[in-house]
């Protein structure tokens, strides 16, 4: 467990569920809870992920997701997939928290280093990744096909 001020960051249980639906949701990814569940279950199972949340006086303030990503193409390291902090939570050097767990996290597995993607329109998320060493390095377009019938 690691401390960022007042919150204790901890591994994510299913008893945080509730309180991630509603961090998702300030991120523009509103779920429901059945198909957060069946989302966590399927990530909580994966050892080289983790799942990680801030509590702060028993309430859930922020959501990290990392997970190992090996390849060919790319130097093997961490990926965050996903940091959240509350908005009322912010500013508060617990998202600086969260990044620091997930770069101890990525260590411990043996990763030299960790990546993240940031939506363009997120400049507030894009100065704090900078102002806590993160460099811009590419920029991409994301491409999705629907599959399902």
């Amino acid at each position: 467990m690691y401390c960022s001020g007042m919150a204790k960051i901890r591994l994510m249980t299913a008893d945080d569920i509730d309180s991630s639906q509603g961090l998702l949701s300030q991120l523009g990814y509103p779920l429901e809870s059945s198909e957060l569940r069946r989302r966590y279950d399927a990530v909580a199972r994966c050892r080289d992920h983790a799942l990680f949340v801030a509590e702060d006086d028993g309430r859930v303030v922020a959501l990290c997701h990392v997970y190992a990503r090996p390849a060919l193409d790319k130097p093997p390291e961490a990926i965050v997939q996903a940091l959240v902090v509350d908005t009322a939570a912010r500013s508060t050097g617990v998202g600086k928290g969260m990044m620091v767990t997930a770069e101890t996290w990525a260590r411990n597995f043996g990763f030299k280093s960790v990546a993240l993607g940031s939506s363009v329109t997120r400049s507030d998320a894009h100065a704090f990744y900078e102002a806590i060493g993160y460099e811009r390095t590419a920029t991409s377009h994301l491409f999705r096909k629907d599959i399902q019938a």
